[in-house]
């Protein structure tokens, strides 16, 4: 890959949704048996639902492409990727200790720069594209584990996303399992959501989005290289 290609290829994997397209008249229910209904006013419309789905296969589509790439790139040395089975060790690696040990306080001295172990890695691209489908549906068996019994952060969204990008179609019948759990538990979550915050809703209803939209009523055929 060329090195305009290479700028042109973000190095994290990322959602870009607007909170503010969210709230309109218009109601849109996702059909995932065992789903919540979205709070009034908070359901996304159709074509909100349907931008996000064309921007994740986009995010996917170009994941695969340069895959290679990113493999090939060498990881920073403060970046130590944990064994598939080393359960608490994912969970500190992609929420950092800070949400693992449910510590709020900040760091002392933040013009130290960023610190991951303490805030967690970013789904960096050169991480996710070293986990096979494997490591990929352990991980997101990991941290919707997690999220069955803690609250929904920025933290976890980032992660979610990514590992749902990586999923490699036809899904194994216990990634789909997992993600129409996921799907479950993010509508639980948005019913639950007292001070009704837009950015946390809106991210909510994207994951439940991708699930119902992507994954769910999308032929299980593999897409097109």
């Amino acid at each position: 890959m060329s090195r305009i290609e290479a700028a042109r290829c973000p190095d994290v994997v990322v959602a870009q949704i607007d909170p503010r397209k969210l709230r309109k008249k218009q109601t849109v229910n996702v059909s995932i048996s065992g789903c919540q209904p979205a709070p009034e006013g908070y359901s996304p419309t159709l074509k909100w639902q349907q931008q996000q789905v064309a921007n994740f296969s986009a995010v996917r589509q170009s994941l695969n492409k340069h895959r290679n790439h990113w493999q090939s790139q060498h990881l920073d040395s403060n970046v130590t990727m944990p064994k598939p089975e080393d359960e608490e060790g994912w969970k500190k690696f992609c929420l950092g200790e800070r949400i693992y040990s449910e510590i709020d306080t900040q760091s002392d001295d933040e013009s130290l720069g960023v610190d991951y172990i303490k805030v967690g890695f970013p789904p960096l691209l050169s991480i996710v594209s070293r986990m096979n489908q494997a490591t990929v549906t352990t991980v997101l068996e990991y941290l919707i584990g997690w999220f069955g019994e803690k609250k929904f952060t920025p933290e976890l969204g980032r992660w979610l996303y990514a590992l749902l990008a990586c999923l490699e179609k036809p899904l194994l019948p216990e990634a789909h399992s997992l993600i129409r759990q996921l799907a479950r538990r993010c509508s639980e979550v948005r019913v639950l959501e007292e001070n009704k915050n837009e950015e946390q809703i809106s991210a909510l209803n994207l994951i439940i989005c991708l699930v119902s939209r992507y994954f769910d009523q999308r032929d299980l055929a593999d897409e097109p290289s």
